[in-house]
């Protein structure tokens, strides 16, 4: 089965299962590695549709949202209500559809904006889980964009810091996963540093 999307894109059927309780690292960037986000207001505007479409469906452990690429960490919502794995391929869907819309309006341009459906791995530990938070929110750093992660706006890493508050990140994931504390105190260690194997990064 085959799911259109803008621009005469398709998307093949995901066989994943995005099972109720479980993380998942959800990614993909822009076609030909292009940009995907040409100002700040665009940056802006994908947050606003990560409220509007996931959170419904998954609480939000961390994301950072880079020019050509975005990583989103999330864990799937306890709910009889819905199918989980048709509601999160649906709402990456969504998402994407919206997304590649506004920008194609407001720059005139057509076609597809993403190199394809969203990828996806499972989290199979709580190990594993740190170290693609640590990931995720260094990409900036590994792309030499800023010195540190938390300089970097567009990601979860100055929430978890206490920097901000985010609308978007998940508190009682934070303390599920052991509060700040317990957050920094693998973050300084080299546990979540290393990269994450075929995920993009450029």
């Amino acid at each position: 089965c085959w799911v259109c999307l803008v621009g005469g894109g398709i998307m093949p059927r995901r066989y994943l299962t995005f099972s109720p309780g479980e993380h998942f690292h959800l990614y993909n960037r822009g076609v030909n590695r292009d940009i995907i986000f040409f100002d700040d207001d665009n940056y802006a505007f994908f947050l606003h549709n990560i409220l509007r479409y996931m959170l419904p469906v998954v609480d939000i452990v961390a994301y950072c949202l880079m020019p050509n690429h975005y990583h989103i960490l999330i864990r799937v919502k306890e709910t009889s209500e819905v199918e989980p794995t048709s509601e999160v391929s649906r709402m990456m869907m969504k998402l994407a559809v919206s997304y590649t819309k506004g920008l194609n309006h407001r720059y005139d341009r057509v076609g597809p904006l993403f190199q394809g459906a969203f990828q996806a791995k499972h989290i199979s530990s709580t190990a594993y889980l740190f170290q693609v938070i640590g990931y995720i929110h260094y990409n900036p750093v590994e792309a030499e964009l800023v010195r540190s992660p938390e300089d970097w706006i567009f990601s979860s890493s100055r929430a978890y810091l206490g920097l901000e508050i985010s609308q978007i990140l998940s508190v009682e994931t934070l303390l599920d996963l052991g509060g700040l504390a317990n957050y920094l105190e693998v973050k300084n260690t080299n546990l979540i540093s290393p990269p994450h194997p075929n995920t993009p990064n450029t």
